[in-house]
């Protein structure tokens, strides 16, 4: 038996088996970024829809005339509750790169304040409102941004 014939086949056979493993390799790697791309495109957009869902309540809770302080006060925390914002917060916090989990927990703080803004003695004339609700509104814009922006990078 040639010895050359033995060491090609079996270089075939080494080439051929290692072609394959790292064709494999990249299929798996593309599959994966592919499901966490998905992962955390559904988690940004319901993280963004829980803290709209929350500003859009408070500002109609703010419009309700007919509640002492102590209903608003109760009812505004049972709003930020029910949002699902504070475990989305949490999900956001790991599975987000660095930089955009800070402006997600910075936009949940200013919804969080804005929430704050019951506990004064009357929400209904409070000055500051519009200015807390302007800060809202900035940081869920910046947050969506950065949002795109890591959704667009791969």
């Amino acid at each position: 038996m040639d010895w050359g014939t033995l060491a090609g086949t079996a270089l075939g056979a080494i080439l051929g088996v290692g072609t394959t493993l790292f064709a494999e390799r990249s299929r798996w790697q593309r599959e994966h970024t592919a499901r966490e791309r998905v992962v955390r495109q559904q988690l940004y957009a319901e993280y963004l829809g829980a803290l709209s869902l929350t500003t859009h309540r408070l500002r109609d809770l703010k419009r309700n005339t007919g509640l002492t302080r102590e209903e608003r006060i109760r009812q505004a925390g049972e709003i930020l509750g029910s949002t699902n914002a504070y475990q989305l917060r949490y999900q956001m916090l790991i599975i987000a790169p660095e930089q955009l989990g800070d402006t997600a927990d910075q936009a949940f703080g200013r919804v969080r304040d804005l929430r704050d803004r019951f506990d004064g003695p009357d929400v209904s004339t409070d000055p500051e409102w519009s200015s807390a609700m302007n800060a809202v509104s900035e940081i869920l814009n910046a947050l969506r941004t950065a949002m795109r922006s890591d959704l667009t990078v791969e």
